[in-house]
């Protein structure tokens, strides 16, 4: 829980550049497997805030489009600051994002997960072109 919110953090202001896409664009995107075309926007968006190579687009995602509801789109991503690579779901939703952890991988991980944790916290920071912006909401 502790990484997934150091996480959301982070990367808040990418999710939120990603939320000013229309939904219904990336829904198709992802419908037709146009994986390279959400990589591009996905670095796009990551270029504002990360030093390059740091976000990307990962291996594909889902979406929710049903007539009660509203839309969401889920993107995989891989965010590889120095150190770790972390591999993550972004939800994105009509008025928040979140994020969800499937895999952290460190370097050289230490025994302590405290350590790792820090670590990570660390490196993301190092990543960012921007040290503090005006958090958003994301739920982990």
């Amino acid at each position: 829980m502790e990484r997934e919110k150091i996480l959301a953090e982070a990367i808040s202001p990418v999710a939120t550049e990603l939320r000013l896409l229309d939904a219904g664009d990336l829904i198709s995107l992802l419908r037709m497997e146009c994986y390279g075309n959400l990589s591009d926007l996905v670095s796009s968006a990551a270029e504002l805030y990360f030093h390059p190579g740091t976000v990307n687009f990962g291996a594909g995602g889902e979406y929710n489009l049903e007539w009660s509801g509203l839309p969401h789109v889920v993107l995989d991503l891989e965010i590889k600051p120095k150190g770790v690579s972390v591999y993550a779901r972004l939800t994105l939703a009509d008025t928040q994002a979140g994020i969800e952890i499937d895999h952290i991988a460190f370097q050289d991980p230490s025994d302590d997960p405290d350590r790792n944790t820090a670590f990570l916290e660390t490196s993301l920071r190092e990543a960012r072109f921007v040290k503090s912006h005006p958090p958003m909401a994301l739920a982990s």
